[in-house]
């Protein structure tokens, strides 16, 4: 069978969407006449741990690791955190933090080139390098963020010669953050030297959407390849069917500064004043990190008691919860690459069979999928004469209890399938090299 070393730094147990797409992968390679090989790390920092996610890692597997450096108890004293606490994205830190925080996402941008693993780089391509001579592969995977992943590619296939496929979840240059490192011009252009150095090596690049794949062709990509975050039928198949009683609008995952749905939080607060039904009936459940604005932004609103919150919780709770949502909302980040954002819990919340909200451009990839599926609506980030119309249609249905779940064929998005896709995409490769 074909071997392909699969480099990535999110692995179980780490929690949260990011291992997903690696793990899903690993999962399904077999069927299409591949055996994935994982490299990771052996003492990560994750920001999330969920030990359930050892269930998808295929028997027998070949699962190598070594050590990693990484610099976040700086961060964690410039930013005042402790030493025990994890660290999850900076930028859903918010301002709280003030100059020291600032201090810290300035070394990261500037100093820990292309991201906070860049010290695991140079050992990692030392070890590959020689376990692949007792060991060789057909072909390397890598997955970005984090882009030190590509960078271990890089550094292998210049010794080795072993053809190379780098795909990206999230840009690097074009991510939405990009601009909030605070680099300098030297910084700057190191990033971008290095993402050239992938788009000239790599034997293909994919990345997770239509947008983002012109994006990157903008920048000097060639034949982008698109690969989405999909679902696994297999995650589904215990869930519970049973909805809530209330009108639960259900949101799952990290919500920051840029993801503050203030037209939608106005839109109930507006209705809740006219419809005391509504108001007892309206329950608003947000699962993860959610920023202090917004919860101020809810709050000052007097949407408090209808407020649900939860930190982190397992995926097996997160599906359940899913299934259970009257309404599942999809809130975009209002940032200049919107279009092409994807979320990994798009596709789980088409596999839950509950109505979808998304929260920003109608002429998005997320709200074209939504549409095309017939799994919902899609509401801009300003526009509350639609956004009270739409949740009003949907209060109305559940309240006739005509709200029912989404039928239409959506195993384009399963990863089963899409996993044979990128086995075609390792295919092309080895072809490509003979010819």
């Amino acid at each position: 069978m074909k071997k392909v070393l699969i480099i990535s730094y999110y692995w179980p147990p780490a929690g949260g969407i990011g291992v997903h797409r690696c793990l899903k992968f690993a999962k399904y390679l077999r069927e299409s006449g591949w055996e994935p090989v994982i490299f990771t790390a052996e003492n990560p920092e994750y920001p999330v741990i969920d030990e359930g996610n050892y269930k998808d890692v295929p028997n027998g597997i070949s699962v190598i690791k070594s050590n990693i450096w990484e610099p976040y108890n700086f961060f964690k004293f410039f930013t005042g955190k402790k030493k025990e606490d994890r660290i999850h994205n900076v930028f859903l830190e918010e301002e709280r933090h003030g100059l020291f925080h600032k201090i810290g996402i300035w070394i990261r941008g500037n100093i820990f080139i292309p991201d906070a693993r860049k010290f695991w780089i140079r050992p990692s391509v030392k070890f590959l390098t020689e376990y692949l001579k007792k060991n060789p592969v057909d072909v390397l995977f890598t997955n970005g963020p984090p882009h030190s992943n590509h960078m271990i590619a890089y550094g292998l296939k210049k010794k080795t010669g072993i053809p190379w496929h780098a795909d990206f979840q999230d840009p690097w240059t074009q991510v939405d953050y990009f601009p909030q490192l605070m680099l300098n011009p030297v910084s700057k252009r190191i990033h971008e030297s290095m993402e050239q150095r992938i788009f000239r090596n790599a034997d293909k690049v994919t990345i997770c959407s239509d947008t983002w794949k012109h994006d990157l062709e903008s920048i000097g990509a060639k034949d982008v390849g698109v690969i989405v975050w999909g679902y696994d039928e297999d995650d589904f198949k215990d869930i519970p069917g049973t909805v809530s009683e209330k009108f639960t609008l259900s949101h799952f995952g990290s919500l920051g500064p840029d993801r503050n749905a203030k037209t939608l939080w106005k839109a109930l607060a507006m209705i809740s004043k006219e419809d005391k039904n509504f108001s007892h009936d309206l329950e608003i459940e947000l699962v993860g990190f959610i920023g202090h604005q917004i919860l101020d932004e809810i709050n000052s609103l007097g949407l408090s008691d209808n407020l649900k919150l939860s930190s982190h919780i397992s995926r097996n709770e997160t599906l359940t919860r899913m299934n259970r949502a009257q309404v599942l909302l999809l809130i975009l980040n209002d940032m200049p690459n919107v279009k092409g954002r994807l979320p990994g819990k798009l596709f789980e919340y088409l596999a839950s069979r509950r109505p979808v909200l998304v929260i920003g451009p109608e002429d998005s990839d997320a709200s074209e999928i939504v549409l095309g599926v017939n799994a919902g609506h899609t509401c801009g980030f300003d526009d509350i004469d639609k956004t009270i119309t739409t949740v009003k249609e949907l209060y109305y249905k559940y309240k006739s209890g005509k709200l029912f779940f989404n039928q239409t064929d959506i195993s384009l998005y399963s990863n089963k399938n899409l996993t044979k896709k990128l086995a075609g995409y390792l295919d092309q490769i080895l072809l490509s090299r003979k010819m």
